[in-house]
């Protein structure tokens, strides 16, 4: 049997937990609250009825103090408890928009590393940071508000037909134009603009992004905002669906549902123009003049009423399309974990026949590879761009799983062993270093947030990291990209191994991790390095041969496929890729410029 869908409202009231009460408390409360506010206008007929009855002796009436009391109470009354159904509701949306931001970090946290590579931190932030503020409103206002109007309404309805039902139908023909109005605007197909236009707007919040962390290299090429075309067309999408929406769609309903809801006297008149007549001959004109009263005052809560509708209508869609990116995040594909976990019993990494194959692509980053680095080996994977080296690197940290074959660590599935296991038996370092904006002392400390100060300053010192301390103002307490204060790419490779470092991982997977280090940096990473690898299983990619000379094995990876393995010294003679590229490093180290001589 089909598992029935929730409705949106139902699946951000389960995100509320406990508090979703007090959602309910608060909407009873509007409910009364709109109630309470009709009575003033009851009492203001009755004030108009005993006024004109007894006209002009007005002192006569002698129950218009009783009734601006009654109006005076109602009116503060229903203030004091739409002001705590508010603070129900209110109460009640902060904890599930935190309560949404938390399951989704947590749901984050339990996915792959590699989902982050092709989902940009910025865009994940829009959608479950920005889609959870969204839902305040909701909660916050539109629910208490559709409730109460609701009731509102049914009070309204039950009024006009209590005192004239002609006059009654005459105010209600504006309410009936402003819905249908609203309608036109917000439901059918018109629903599914709003929705793109909300995409468009995570477009264009990854593509901005995308552009700020680019900004330094348009500034260097002195470029504009146009040679980030993504970004301009970004912009300009949105741009038009915005202006499709609001100038296409909702210009025209939009004019006739103001017309309508403010002009609600429009509708009235002409009715009051045909009633009148047969008031006269019937000798009831008191009544109808009380009724007309009551009727053109009234009017303007209906202006009221369906200007609440449409808000809480707009907050509901607004609600829809924020919970679709919300679910997203909450989707996102979950790491699988055995339920019978076991413990890698040493170091090894071994690919069994491993074939990896991104989403999407139609052929597989890794086909069929096979290759072994023992305990305490230090194995080099190279290649030509694109033959598959990061991905296989990134394998054995399960950023992503394998599509077929096996992936051995310590002669365990590494899909058998429990993820934090696995993380903390391995240590990596990328060529795209990420250090936190907090202290040289927190950033070290990310990889074990319980090691003493001194330990810190130990790992620091064994990354060559002294002179980066010396420089700093306040040492390893300064926090990077304050006050001005930010360290090279070969500074932030050094901290970045620091942790590693601290971290004592056996096995280490080395991205190229000199790749953006200045000479000066590089000799010190070196330096670094030799330390972090001490004894330890090590996969590193290179595109520096020389950096692999000393390995135990080298591994060449072409489109994929294993297509040397050997040492240095076996493939630098051996005829295939390896020589080649063996060669080509050379010359290109050798190259120099020739000077030319002028007039020659």
């Amino acid at each position: 049997m089909k598992e029935k869908k929730q409705n949106d409202v139902a699946v951000l009231l389960n995100y509320a937990g406990k508090y979703k009460v007090l959602t309910f408390l608060g909407m009873f409360l509007s409910a009364v609250a709109m109630v309470m506010g009709m009575v003033p206008y009851v009492c203001i007929w009755l004030a108009a009825r005993d006024l004109i009855e007894v006209a002009p002796n007005w002192t006569q009436a002698t129950e218009l103090a009783k009734y601006g009391w009654m109006a005076f109470g109602f009116a503060f009354g229903g203030i004091i408890v739409y002001f705590a159904a508010l603070m129900c509701t209110h109460l009640a949306a902060f904890r599930t928009a935190a309560n949404i931001r938390k399951q989704g970090v947590a749901h984050l946290m339990k996915t792959p590393l590699g989902f982050f590579d092709n989902n940009a931190s910025g865009l994940l932030r829009n959608r479950l940071d920005g889609g959870a503020g969204e839902t305040e409103t909701l909660l916050a206002h539109n629910l208490a508000d559709v409730v109460g109007t609701a009731a509102m309404f049914i009070a309204m309805i039950v009024l006009m037909f209590v005192f004239d039902w002609r006059m009654g139908a005459a105010c209600l023909v504006a309410a009936v134009i402003s819905v249908l109005s609203m309608f036109t605007m917000m439901g059918g197909k018109n629903a599914k603009l709003m929705m793109e236009y909300q995409q468009a707007q995570d477009v264009m919040s990854k593509a901005g992004t995308e552009y700020v962390r680019g900004i330094p290299v348009v500034k260097v090429f002195q470029q504009t905002v146009y040679s980030f075309r993504a970004f301009k067309a970004a912009i300009e999408d949105y741009s038009a669906k915005a202006e499709k929406y609001t100038g296409g769609v909702c210009r025209v309903p939009q004019s006739v549902n103001l017309t309508a809801t403010e002009g609600v006297f429009i509708f009235l008149v002409p009715a009051v123009l045909l009633i009148a007549p047969g008031a006269l001959k019937s000798g009831d004109f008191a009544t109808f003049i009380t009724n007309f009263a009551f009727y053109a005052v009234f009017s303007a809560i209906v202006s009221t009423a369906l200007a609440r509708i449409m808000f809480a209508s707009a907050g509901m869609m607004l609600a829809k399309t924020a919970l679709a990116r919300i679910d997203t995040v909450m989707n996102a594909p979950i790491l699988p974990v055995t339920d019978h976990p076991q413990t890698p019993k040493d170091n090894g990494v071994v690919f069994k026949d491993v074939t990896f194959t991104y989403d999407g692509a139609d052929l597989p980053a890794l086909d069929h590879v096979s290759f072994k680095a023992l305990p305490g080996q230090t194995v080099a994977l190279v290649g030509p761009s694109g033959g598959g080296k990061t991905t296989a690197a990134s394998l054995i940290p399960r950023f992503w799983d394998v599509s077929s074959g096996e992936l051995l660590v310590g002669g365990v599935n590494v899909k058998d062993v429990d993820p934090h296991v696995l993380m903390d038996k391995v240590a990596f370092v990328f060529q795209n270093t990420r250090l936190f904006k907090t202290s040289i002392l927190e950033n070290v400390r990310a990889a074990r947030p319980d090691v003493s100060r001194e330990e810190v300053l130990t790992a620091l010192h064994a990354a060559q990291c002294d002179d980066i301390i010396e420089k700093l103002p306040n040492g390893i307490d300064t926090v990077i990209g304050s006050k001005g204060t930010y360290l090279s790419g070969g500074e932030q490779q050094r901290v970045a191994l620091a942790r590693a470092i601290l971290k004592d991982a056996p096995i280490i997977v080395l991205d190229e991790a000199t790749a953006f280090a200045d000479p000066e940096n590089e000799a010190l990473i070196q330096k670094a390095l030799k330390t972090l690898t001490k004894g330890r299983t090590v996969v590193m990619i290179a595109h520096r041969l020389s950096t692999v000379v000393g390995a135990d094995r080298i591994v060449v990876l072409d489109n994929g496929k294993v297509v040397e393995e050997g040492t240095h010294e076996a493939l630098a003679s051996g005829g295939g890729l390896y020589e080649r590229m063996w060669e080509e490093y050379n010359q290109a180290v050798q190259w120099k410029i020739a000077s030319g001589k002028e007039g020659a």
